[in-house]
């Protein structure tokens, strides 16, 4: 009787290495060190923008900008939505699109309520008093 190597998966058992078993991707450490060298670039981009004063509104859009590409970045590469089926990415791109909905009718509605938070303050800052 001739001996078979176990860890052959061609001796006829029905495995085949040509499908994926359905646990992970296994990310190469090159391209999560690089993943992460660009995130502390980019975080201390964010901390450079602060020294210009571009006025407050133009300052917020930027540091939005750089945090929304880092935020890309962790989800394509460290939780590998770069390699998941496209229904997952949709799921998870659609409830980001529906979080930033519902922020952007939020702001649009405090211009509704500003003088009343202006007197809160004014309050606030007579009682200190």
């Amino acid at each position: 009787m001739a001996q078979t190597d176990p860890h052959r998966h061609d001796q006829g058992g029905g495995h085949d290495d040509d499908h994926e078993h359905g646990l992970s991707h296994v990310v190469p450490v090159r391209l999560l060190l690089t993943v992460f060298v660009l995130l502390l670039g980019l975080t201390w981009l964010t901390v450079a923008v602060t020294a210009i004063d571009i006025g407050r509104a133009g300052n917020l859009v930027i540091a939005m900008g750089i945090a929304s590409v880092k935020a890309a970045l962790v989800a394509l590469y460290f939780m590998h939505l770069r390699w998941e089926k496209p229904l997952n990415v949709i799921v998870a791109v659609s409830s980001l699109l529906f979080a930033l909905l519902f922020v952007a009718i939020t702001l649009l509605d405090r211009s509704e309520y500003r003088e009343d938070i202006r007197w809160a303050d004014d309050g606030d800052a007579e009682m200190a008093q």
